[in-house]
């Protein structure tokens, strides 16, 4: 039977090739919201341990999991340990009058962090940043031509991918700090096509506009984390990350091409722009609380808070249609007796949380808000020991984005705007293992 040493090694054998995997795509299925900006930001939300209580735990140090949701609580990092997550997805996604359903899995983490000493813990990983997933569908009007129809297709993949390297200390008694440096890097594929019905031609001619924009950048993150006794068996923990603000360089490319009512290309593709620039990103603002008794449970809060109202995109004026967001997670774990021998269920862990967020995307001032419910779990296997253990967590949520309202446009018309259903899940696995021991002569 495989060790857990020998496990890890395997899963570091692995890992170039769940990085490639993730750089590719990171979609969790069709969101129209994900057309403006950036597509769906991920945020900085932690692991599958996050996941579970509500994406809280800047405050919640953990000595099972990989802390870089807060890179100041890599100090509690007691072994080398690796953490690969995967995500999959099923939601419906409707408006007033249609709907439909959809679903997929990706990779969701990469996370390996190393105790350096008694007072510095290390990590680097792969985690994504934001993702654009979307294909819409669309008929209106021609001016000047009252038994024309214009058809509009839009469509985008891709997304930003967070390659980075953190750093915990512990500083005083009760004080730790951290950072991180991020490459932030990827490539978003957007199309605007165009097919126009007359009385007299049938429209078997798409006209498509394809927008290509390389991201590639550095993304810094500083850290705190304060801990303080408040009895005997309680613990009152502080704690915060800021991400600053970039100029992220991004390179575009715009091309137009013919398409016919298959989609196969009609010649060949004509070159618009091929240029280079700048999106400002901007800050991320992120506190949380948290109480535990150092052994079996932790009860958190967690806020967050980034002016996407001030975002952006390749030099131009802010995007009217963002906003600035805010989030507030609560959640917790328990395990029942971690020590207990004979009864496997109180070693699991026990995770719940909830969660409320405004969106970015204001159609027409209207605010948005996603609302979700977590659970999780964490199975150690028992072949655990001091030395090496393996963990298998699960994390569920389940939220609802959006709503189904009705807009008013000029002239009369009106649309509905879009609410999707969600249930996402987290498959989880974690690895550890004392490396670096030294040996002694009895």
């Amino acid at each position: 039977m495989l060790t857990d040493k020998k496990l890890l090694l395997a899963a570091l054998t692995a890992a170039p090739l769940l990085l490639a995997g993730s750089a590719r795509g990171q979609g969790l299925g069709n969101s129209p919201y994900s057309r403006i900006g950036l597509g769906d930001n991920v945020g900085n939300l932690g692991g599958v341990r996050q996941l579970g209580m509500g994406g809280v735990g800047q405050a919640a140090p953990n000595t099972g999991n990989v802390n870089e949701l807060n890179p100041a609580l890599l100090y509690y990092t007691p072994r080398t340990t690796f953490e690969v997550g995967v995500n999959g997805q099923y939601k419906s996604v409707r408006n007033a009058s249609e709907s439909y359903r959809t679903g997929s899995a990706t990779l969701a983490y990469l996370a390996l962090a190393v105790p350096i000493n008694k007072r510095w813990g290390a990590a680097v990983g792969l985690k994504p940043y934001s993702v654009v997933d979307y294909q819409v569908n669309t008929t209106g009007t021609v001016n000047g031509d009252p038994y024309a129809i214009a058809y509009k297709q839009y469509g985008g993949t891709g997304g930003l991918s967070e390659a980075y390297f953190a750093h915990g200390f512990h500083i005083l008694r009760d004080l730790n700090i951290g950072g991180s440096a991020s490459y932030l890097f990827g490539t978003l594929d957007q199309t605007n096509g165009t097919a126009i019905a007359t009385s007299t031609v049938a429209a078997n001619q798409l006209v498509v506009e394809r927008e290509q924009l390389r991201y590639a950048d550095f993304l810094l993150r500083g850290a705190i984390h304060y801990r303080h006794k408040l009895g005997k068996e309680l613990n009152m923990n502080l704690g915060g990350t800021y991400t600053f603000a970039t100029n992220t360089k991004v390179t575009r490319q715009r091309t137009q091409e013919q398409r016919d009512a298959n989609g196969a290309l009609l010649g060949t593709a004509v070159s618009l722009t091929d240029d280079s620039g700048h999106t400002f990103v901007p800050a991320l603002t992120q506190v949380g609380f948290s109480l535990d008794n150092s052994r079996n449970f932790s009860v958190n809060v967690d806020g967050a808070y980034q002016q996407w109202s001030q975002f952006q995109a390749f030099g131009g004026a802010p995007i009217s249609q963002l906003s600035d967001t805010w989030r507030v997670g609560v959640g917790g774990e328990f395990t029942p007796d971690p020590g207990s021998v004979q009864h496997y269920f109180q070693r699991v862990t026990y995770r719940f949380g909830l969660s409320v967020a405004q969106m970015p995307y204001r159609p027409q001032s209207q605010t948005l808000y996603d609302r979700a419910i977590h659970w999780g779990f964490a199975f150690p296997l028992p072949t655990a020991t001091a030395l090496e253990s393996t963990i298998i967590s699960l994390a569920f949520m389940y939220g609802v984005r959006g709503n189904t309202d009705y807009l008013y446009g000029t002239g009369g018309s009106s649309a509905s705007n879009v609410r999707e259903n969600y249930l996402r899940a987290q498959l989880g696995v974690t690895l550890s293992n004392r490396w670096f021991i030294k040996r002694r002569l009895q």
